[in-house]
């Protein structure tokens, strides 16, 4: 049996919201497509995930509310599994359609007990082996009037910044200067939940693991991971490893979670920090799927290390990771440094030995990480918190999954982050995904039958596989390879524009080759003119396959409308340019793939629903996500931010001269730009251009600058306002400059 055994890992997100279109952007969907396209390649493929039910996001929702723990991962599991399967995500495939020996997929869950005694089974192996060190450490702790008391964790307490004066930091960091710190250093703390409770500092002892131990190891793997890793996920990667690893607490002074698995007293009470047990997930949840089926499995349930174990012969299985920005270091250095730990107590070595990449019989590591930036609404991140989101189960409610799939895919933020309106997303259902996708399947699927054919046959059958079409054939197979490099190399939004190129020929010949004309009476040319009609049918059956990875529900619409029977999911890849492939017919009237939007309309239906919407208690914690500070959202559409006419006076632009940039002595991406404003002295501006211009080009460029945004400190250095550029979202950016020679300073009406 051919094929790679590829593990497609997806970011666990928090059960205790919704999920909004930003996680599906950033990390939900990605997987499906490469689940998808790995599959029709005839590869094994197994796809992992499921909810993170424990930590301090779950236990902050539950107090809020009112209710258990449990009972807001119950509810939100349930309800964000449903939403991903109505999505059109493959969770519900078990067992691969083409046998179980080629993999399946499992949606998880952290409360499992099999995940429990997993992790706690491997949190003992790794201190019996000497990976734990021990450390004191001070943390807040909240005092009631009767006595009773807490230690609190980060989410927990609010404050003053000790960097910017702020007063709605969190416990330890700012959003409004960006600053991290201690959680003692937050000045005039106060506990979240209790505002009248004491505050004070007490000592505490928790676990720590070793991550310095890894720290050649890990520099070797990225080194080996360059040519391989997106820029963001080689930065970040390096950052991290520049700065030296240092032992991370694995234990908290929670009750939520999986308890420690020690029997000191000291231990008691405290529970497995979150980070250590729910990136295992990808682990345990593959030894869970095998247990499950493992009476259908060649090896039962061991059959999960096909997919995880290094082979005999040193190939390694495919492991792709899918997750947003803000989790990469969790996915390039922590859990490589766990199972590089694993894998060491499995050869019965301590924390003592000398630490190696993996080899044959061991756990592998990743492959790539392709993790995608931020999708924005309407200028401002997607917060759970903020309650500023479009949530997924309400979108799919109301509007068809392909059309949310397409305009996702297509708008993806791979190489930075991207928009989402509900202008653009209009537009493009309605200029693209109906205009030329759709009203080709139209055209190609009507126009057939009021051609003369014979009964029982296709009626392209008479002028199917003509000398004419060759240069069309040829054109589909170069636009195949095209699109199989692209989704290898994770490029979706380019391979599905590659896709909608292939439509828009379809269009473009069938335009050229205009059949109606001998409809009644075959003129010069009928035979090459048909020939191409006949050809459109086969474009459409190549769009039915290559579709599917992307829009899946509108994908197996269309493959039954050509008059199969059978599921395109589970059509070989390379089968979409078989031109041999019999010309089947379903003799009905074929109905619109998509519907056309109405702007207005949803305009109207969103402001009502904003509008009648109950004011619930906040949920918080989108995983690795910004912390809002708890200010509710103005009840705006979601998808159009509108800013009024003061507001917009407020922001004062001006020109300014480039005198001169450096590196930043402490960020890799940023520059620190000296700007001539017309002062007389000079403005310091940190900008992220590292990627677009090099420090000569920038020098001398006359740019608009935002004069008074308030100072920030970045990475040590203050940053006196902003440079305009403009951004295509393809990864081009460009600085907003002046037509000619102005003086520094001139406003910018």
């Amino acid at each position: 049996m051919s094929g790679e055994h590829v593990l497609i890992c997806v970011a666990w997100p928090y059960a205790n919201g919704p999920l909004h279109l930003g996680h599906v952007a950033g990390c939900y969907l990605p997987p499906d497509i490469q689940y998808r396209f790995e599959r029709a390649l005839g590869n094994h493929v197994l796809m992992v995930s499921g909810s993170d039910e424990h930590g301090t996001p779950i236990t902050v929702t539950a107090e809020t509310q009112g209710i258990s723990p449990q009972d807001v991962v119950d509810e939100y599991h349930a309800i964000n599994l449903q939403a991903l399967t109505d999505l059109g995500c493959a969770w519900a495939n078990s067992i691969d359609a083409r046998g179980p020996a080629y993999g399946g997929a499992l949606f998880n869950r952290t409360s499992h007990a099999e995940h429990k005694r997993m992790v706690q089974e491997n949190f003992r192996k790794l201190f019996d082996a000497g990976f734990f060190e021990r450390q004191t450490m001070e943390q807040y702790y909240e005092t009631n009037e009767d006595g009773s008391g807490r230690f609190l964790p980060d989410r927990y307490v609010e404050g003053t910044c000790p960097t910017c004066g702020d007063d709605d930091a969190r416990g330890d960091q700012c959003d409004s200067c960006g600053a991290t710190y201690e959680a003692v250093e937050l000045k005039n703390p106060v506990s979240k939940m209790n505002p009248d409770a004491k505050v004070e500092i007490r000592e505490t002892e928790h676990l720590f693991y070793r991550l310095d131990l890894f720290q050649d190891a890990l520099q070797e793997h990225a080194a080996d991971r360059q040519s391989v890793w997106k820029t963001n996920v080689k930065a970040m990667t390096k950052q991290w490893l520049d700065m030296g690893l240092r032992p991370r607490a694995v234990t908290r002074d929670l009750d939520w979670g999986i308890d420690v698995p020690l029997k000191e007293d000291v231990w008691h009470g405290k529970c497995v920090y979150v980070w250590f047990e729910a990136v295992q997930g990808y682990l345990t949840c593959a030894k869970i799927w095998a247990q499950n089926n493992a009476d259908r499995l060649d090896g039962g349930e061991h059959a999960w290390k096909r997919w995880w174990m290094v082979h005999e012969d040193g190939s390694v299985p495919r492991h792709l990771y899918f997750l947003g920005k803000d989790n990469i270091p969790f996915h390039t250095v922590i859990w490589p440094a766990l199972i590089l730990g694993l894998n060491q107590v499995a050869k019965g070595k301590t924390a003592d030995e000398s630490i190696v990449l993996p080899g044959p019989g061991e756990l592998a590591l990743e492959a790539n990480v392709p993790a995608m930036d931020y999708l924005m609404l309407a200028g401002g991140q997607f917060s759970k918190s903020r309650k500023h989101a479009v949530w997924l189960p309400s979108f799919l409610e109301r509007y068809d999954p392909d059309m949310l799939r397409y305009y996702l895919s297509i708008n993806m933020p791979e190489q930075g982050d991207t928009d989402f309106n509900w202008p653009d997303f209009v537009s493009k259902v309605n200029n693209e995904l109906n205009a030329a996708y759709g009203n080709f399947v139209h055209r190609v699927l009507t126009l057939g039958p009021r051609f003369p054919f014979d009964p029982g046959a296709s009626p392209f059958a008479r002028h199917d596989n003509h000398p004419s079409v060759q240069v069309h054939k040829d054109a589909l197979e170069v636009a195949l390879k095209d699109i199989t490099n692209l989704l290898q190399r994770h490029r979706y939004k380019e391979a599905l524009r590659r896709v909608m190129n292939v439509a828009q020929y379809g269009n473009q010949i069938l335009q050229n080759a205009a059949p109606w004309v001998h409809m009644k009476q075959p003129q010069d040319g009928a035979e090459e003119s048909l020939a191409t009609l006949s050809f459109c049918w086969r474009i459409v059956r190549f769009l039915a396959i290559v579709t599917q990875p992307f829009l899946p529900t509108s994908a197996q619409r269309l493959w039954s409308s050509l008059g199969y029977d059978t599921e395109v999911m589970d059509v070989s890849w390379h089968d979409a340019v078989d031109w041999t492939a019999p010309l089947v017919w379903l003799d009905a009237a074929p109905s619109p793939l998509f519907e056309r939007l109405d702007l207005e309309e949803i305009l109207a239906v969103e402001h009502t629903l904003v509008e009648d919407e109950p004011q619930h208690a906040q949920v918080h914690g989108v995983k690795g996500g910004k912390k809002s500070g708890g200010k509710n959202m103005k009840q705006e559409t979601e998808g159009v931010a509108y800013v009024d006419f003061e507001t917009f006076m407020s922001v004062n632009l001006r020109v300014g001269k480039i005198v001169e940039a450096q590196d930043h002595p402490d960020a890799d991406k940023l520059y620190v730009v000296k700007l001539d404003d017309g002062s007389g002295t000079l403005r310091t501006i940190c900008a992220g251009l590292k990627e677009h211009y090099s420090r000569s080009a920038m020098e001398g460029m006359m740019v608009v600058f935002v004069e008074n945004l308030k100072p920030r400190p970045l990475r040590g250095v203050v940053s006196e306002g902003m440079m305009l550029a403009a951004d295509d979202g393809e990864g081009v950016v460009k600085l907003i400059t002046v037509d000619g020679e102005i003086k520094p300073g001139s406003q910018v009406r």
